[in-house]
């Protein structure tokens, strides 16, 4: 604090201002070594004043080169690279973009780096393999109450962007992403700034680097007492050639043998074989999963760490689309999308077509197909018996203070869960918080009926009733009450992940119903919107009599059931079968729809094919 009042840092910042005027000022400093991605910066930057020619008369970068001479080769190579890209810039830009400077030495004398944050705009740190970087944080002091707050854009392969809440964070090797993140801090207006300086401003203050050794030494004896505390290798079984025997591998009981017969029985899924069935049917139900089985995921390079959870976006392909809708026009299908998520984010996913009935919030929430003159979806929820808002009251306090110290976390609101997304953390860190926020909710929620759910980076409060079995035997049953002569003879249900694992083992269920109402399972009531019952399918079997019921099951079974129970990536499911990815799930809605995947587009097969 006391060296900001130094008489030269006036002098520094009076120069910097003078030489760059009213351009907007993007600061660096970086040791010019591989590892700090002082390269795959000036490629994002150059990119920007490529997409985004608004900047190029603007915006300057002023980045400062260190070489300390403590890996001369690394150095040289990439001094020589950073040489050559900042030419090429100046050369397509003009020399006014970027002010490069080289300095022999390990570090920039402090007057001259608080001078440089003084003025700048956007603090930028790339590395791809860091540890704490004490820069930022000087950045962030330097820009407390009153000066104007700035942006730090950091690598989130670094520690810092575990540190600072209110930092950016970009993945240094996606230069498009780092082009978004740079447009975003320049555009970023004061309020935003200030919220994301409140963040970080009173731990860069309060933590003392005295306080930070004391946690590193804390946590590195802490990580070796466990180790030595585990360590029973003495104790391990070996074979005859010095390796450790897997005892998991030996089968020794009944469960096991049949979960290794199920394993060996687990095969790929026949599209030719479920083509001939549907075609062979009159009475058909589809059950299938949004993310991950309609719409592609993306492979992990290309969301790493971003706060959209692995799929690509909420756009389902085009002809998929139009597959679904051949599909639902006609009168003997019915269709249902079952999803996780919001009821806006289903909506926009699939509310286009119609004529599909969609589910939400993993079936909590549904709305048949729209028929004929209607225009606007009635939903239906299932009553649960939970006072969900209550159960904010309790939750969303925690989880606020949950997400203020974990930097890339979330809360994400369904109509019935409440879920804390850590994806985007540092895993460790990220997991670590997880564990303790599921302890401290289960203490607060105990006279709830709730129970909590944990995939994918996310620790969701849900009713323990729900699931998407219970949607997937209420679209089962219904279909069944209405068709009075011809029973359900084919059912596809096709989902990714384990919450689809109740929606295959409910197919089972439904059919061991068939012909004998004992054995089904009374469903929860169904309310509408205004919270008014609606009377459950459920119970219409019991509303004509068990007998009758059965001897028209008997009447209809001359015509075989085909079900297809599909997971979506071979992995421990219910499912019967299995298909490597959502490419193929798009292949089989094709076919069914008398579309072959050969005329899709060439646009939308690089769409798949990525």
């Amino acid at each position: 604090e006391a060296a900001l009042t130094m008489p030269s840092i006036k002098e520094h910042t009076t120069q910097l201002r003078h030489n760059h005027s009213s351009r907007r000022i993007i600061a660096g400093i970086d040791i010019a070594q591989r590892l700090s991605g002082i390269s795959l910066k000036l490629l994002a930057f150059e990119r920007l004043l490529t997409d985004y020619p608004v900047w190029q008369e603007k915006v300057v970068m002023v980045q400062k080169a260190l070489l300390p001479g403590s890996r001369r080769a690394d150095e040289d190579k990439t001094i020589k690279e950073v040489r050559h890209l900042v030419k090429r810039i100046k050369e397509k830009f003009g020399p006014h973009v970027i002010d490069f400077e080289e300095i022999r030495g390990s570090s920039l004398p402090i007057d001259k780096r608080l001078s440089l944050w003084k003025v700048a705009d956007v603090l930028m740190v790339t590395p791809i393999r860091e540890g704490l970087n004490q820069l930022p944080l000087e950045y962030v002091f330097t820009k407390s109450t009153p000066a104007p707050p700035g942006v730090v854009i950091s690598s989130e392969f670094s520690v810092v962007s575990n540190v600072l809440n209110g930092a950016l964070r970009v993945n240094p090797f996606d230069i498009q992403m780092t082009v978004t993140c740079i447009d975003k801090a320049l555009t970023m207006d004061e309020q935003e700034k200030e919220g994301r300086r409140c963040r970080d401003a009173a731990f860069v203050m309060s933590c003392t680097s005295s306080q930070w050794t004391r946690d590193v030494l804390n946590d590195l004896y802490d990580a070796t007492a466990v180790t030595n505390g585990d360590d029973d290798s003495e104790s391990e079984d070996t074979s005859i050639m010095g390796s450790k025997f897997d005892k998991s591998n030996l089968i020794t009981t009944t469960a096991a043998f049949l979960a290794h017969e199920k394993e060996i029985a687990f095969s790929r899924l026949d599209i030719n074989s479920v083509v001939r069935a549907y075609n062979s049917t009159k009475n058909r139900v589809f059950l299938l999963d949004l993310n991950g089985t309609i719409i592609i995921k993306e492979p992990p390079g290309k969301y790493l760490k971003r706060e959209t959870l692995g799929s690509s976006g909420f756009d389902v392909n085009p002809e998929v689309s139009k597959a679904l809708t051949v599909l639902c026009s006609d009168p003997r299908n019915t269709v249902y999308v079952v999803s996780g998520d919001s009821q806006e984010n289903v909506m926009k996913a699939i509310g286009d077509i119609p004529a599909v009935g969609v589910a939400a919030s993993n079936g909590a929430c549904f709305a048949p197909a729209l028929k004929a003159g209607e225009t606007e979806r009635s939903w239906k929820y299932f009553d649960l018996g939970v006072d969900w808002d209550e159960v904010k009251k309790i939750v969303l306090p925690t989880l606020a203070k949950y997400t203020a110290r974990s930097n890339g976390s979330f809360v994400k609101l369904t109509h019935s869960s409440i879920g804390w997304s850590y994806y985007s953390c540092d895993p460790e860190w990220g997991s670590l918080q997880a564990s303790h926020l599921v302890l401290e909710l289960e203490h607060a929620l105990r006279s709830f009926d709730v129970r909590f759910v944990m995939i994918k980076g996310i620790v969701e409060v849900v009713p323990r009733q729900l699931n998407k079995g219970l949607i997937a035997k209420n679209v089962l049953r219904e279909v069944e009450a209405k068709s009075k002569k011809n029973a359900i003879d084919f059912i596809l249900c096709m989902g990714d992940d384990v919450q689809d694992e109740k929606m295959f083992t409910s197919i089972f269920s439904f059919i061991s119903e068939q012909g004998n109402s004992d054995y089904a399972n009374p469903a929860p009531p169904v309310i509408d919107e205004r919270g008014h019952s609606i009377s459950a399918t459920s119970v219409s079997m019991e509303e004509e009599g068990a007998d009758s019921m059965e001897e028209e099951f008997l009447e209809r079974t001359d015509d075989p059931l085909f079900a297809f129970t599909s997971v979506v990536g071979k992995k421990n499911s219910h499912a019967f079968t299995y298909v490597d990815d959502a490419r193929d799930v798009s292949t089989l809605l094709l076919r069914l729809g008398g579309l072959s995947d050969s005329t899709m587009s060439d646009e939308v097969m690089a769409g798949i094919a990525v």
